[in-house]
């Protein structure tokens, strides 16, 4: 996991591209990833994550929520400032606690860290959103975007996972192996196998059933379902692309 100072950094600067992608199309445009959402839902979602996450940092207890409200600032052009001030919230909640914890009825108690953890890679994840819906680039350094699909790897194998998301539950098998191979040599990749008792992961890339290989950016938004795997010219599938398609249909978390 990367430590604190660069979730900090990461956070700002994943809110910073999302407000400057947002802020200048229509405000009511619809994001092609996140179909039931305008630009205006979008952000509004973020920035209260942002600040639900600051309450929870600073509380040290939540309950379950499987909505949250999705309120923005009415001009687009105050966007920006609304996303740097609930993440700036954010990371002050945390220096302020960096050895807290957080009881969550199904995540169990977490560390302060691994909340700054969560706000910077669901950032990361709607700036990408934001930028494919305003048809700009998206850019995330690669140690980010290694540790967004680490963190999201270990979100779907937790005990609780299938209790939460019973869709999760199609991913038990019976030893199926995928395998994440980025690009970047400095990347170890990711190897899943599908278990009878769900799956589980290794930080190596290794010989699998299906193979996707490609920068680690377009890796994160494939198993992000923000990148179709056709439509990303430097991602290759090899091997059984069944297991991916059947993956992506049962991870829409």
């Amino acid at each position: 996991m990367l430590d604190a100072g660069r979730l900090k950094e990461g956070l700002r600067t994943q809110a910073r591209g999302l407000g400057e992608a947002a802020a200048g199309p229509d405000p009511s445009a619809r994001v092609p990833t996140c179909p039931e959402w305008t630009l205006r839902d979008l952000v509004g979602h973020v920035g209260q994550a942002h600040r639900w996450a600051t309450h929870l940092v600073r509380t040290g207890a939540t309950d379950v929520l499987n909505t949250l409200p999705a309120t923005a600032p009415d001009d687009p052009a105050d966007w920006p400032g609304w996303l740097r001030d609930g993440a700036e919230e954010l990371i002050g909640a945390f220096d302020a606690n960096p050895d807290g914890t957080v009881d969550h009825p199904l995540l169990g108690t977490w560390p302060t860290i691994l909340w700054l953890r969560r706000m910077a890679h669901e950032t990361a994840v709607h700036h990408a959103d934001a930028a494919l819906a305003a048809g700009t680039p998206f850019a995330v350094a690669p140690d980010l975007a290694a540790d967004a699909i680490t963190e999201f790897l270990g979100l779907l194998t937790t005990v609780t996972a299938a209790e939460h998301k019973p869709e999760l539950a199609e991913l038990r098998g019976t030893g199926e192996t995928l395998c994440l191979r980025p690009a970047e040599p400095s990347l170890p990749g990711w190897l899943i196998t599908r278990t009878p008792d769900g799956p589980v992961w290794e930080d190596r890339a290794a010989e699998a059933d299906m193979t996707v290989t490609g920068p680690v950016r377009d890796l994160l938004l494939v198993f992000a379902r923000r990148l179709a795997p056709d439509d990303a010219p430097d991602v290759k599938v090899a091997g059984d692309a069944a297991l991916l398609d059947h993956w992506l249909a049962h991870t829409a978390v």
